[in-house]
């Protein structure tokens, strides 16, 4: 009997399943859609100190210091610039970028009050990963850090650019990280012994977590709920608004009903490109994928 995958039926990132999960009308507009966001300069300084961080490991240890750390910060700003010219339009004047790269540079400082670096060697950065389940729902990523024990324990690492959530918002931001847990799990067959969230934002804080078999099976029940709201979505075109603090940071209000707008007729398009993906693909300052 010969074994073949299974057909690749649709495509998740924890990004688009955040999303659903906050708005099903936001993950509409966003994947099914496609409508244009302007660029967000919380989001784009998330990119760039995560394009310090993964290039300060590739120093020498004892030369990832924090002047090595902040000395890489404006060229990765040019570079990012210099492909994305319109970035350079977030700000309205040379002062508001100036304090723009300032918090980035505090983000940065803070991040050797959490872990020194020249005491690690990640196995790997900005790690794009995929894995189908027997579904066909293929689960896809990037982890920002990967580091492995000589004992083979693994370690799943995540920068965060904004501050700790409190204690009832702590499930939602391990969430990404199960996910992950997850797709090197089905990948791999070894669950991850430790999942981190490093926060840089506010005071600085490090979330731990244990995962277990338990963890990630639960995980992958929720994902496949997940994706059966999608398609039932799809299939009979209702994606629901809904209201929460957040809406006053969605770039959608004046299309969304629940502030007088009205949404642009449906696409004939399915969510996702559901391609396999055979080489590195540049990771985007929305962490779209």
């Amino acid at each position: 009997m010969s074994l073949t995958e299974p057909t690749i039926i649709g495509a998740l990132s924890p990004s688009r399943a955040g999303d659903f999960m906050t708005c099903p009308l936001l993950y509409r507009f966003r994947v099914i859609d496609r409508l244009p966001e302007p660029p967000s300069p919380a989001a784009v300084r998330g990119t760039v100190v995560h394009s310090v961080l993964e290039r300060l490991y590739d120093l020498p240890a004892p030369a990832r210091t924090v002047a090595a750390a902040l000395d890489l910060l404006e060229p990765q700003w040019n570079r990012l610039l210099a492909e994305e010219p319109a970035y350079g339009e977030m700000f309205a004047g040379e002062e508001e970028q100036a304090a723009w790269l300032a918090q980035a540079r505090a983000m940065l400082q803070r991040y050797f009050t959490l872990e020194d670096p020249s005491r690690l060697e990640p196995a790997e950065r900005e790690l794009y990963v995929e894995a189908v389940l027997d579904s066909g729902l293929m689960l896809r990523g990037y982890i920002d850090r990967l580091d492995v024990a000589p004992t083979g324990e693994v370690r799943v690492v995540d920068y965060k650019t904004g501050s700790a959530p409190g204690p009832s918002f702590e499930a939602k931001a391990l969430f990404q990280m199960k996910f992950y847990a997850l797709v090197l799990w089905r990948l791999r067959g070894s669950v991850p012994r430790l999942l981190q969230l490093m926060y840089l934002g506010g005071g600085g804080e490090i979330l731990r977590y244990a995962p277990d078999e338990a963890d990630l099976r639960a995980t992958e029940r929720k994902v496949q709920a997940l994706w059966q709201a999608i398609e039932r979505a799809l299939d009979t075109g209702e994606w629901v608004a809904r209201p929460s603090r957040l809406c006053d940071w969605c770039n959608y209000k004046e299309l969304c009903p629940e502030f007088g707008g009205t949404p642009p007729p449906l696409p004939e398009r399915q969510p996702g490109d559901t391609v396999r993906r055979t080489r590195r693909v540049p990771r985007a300052a929305t962490d779209e994928i």
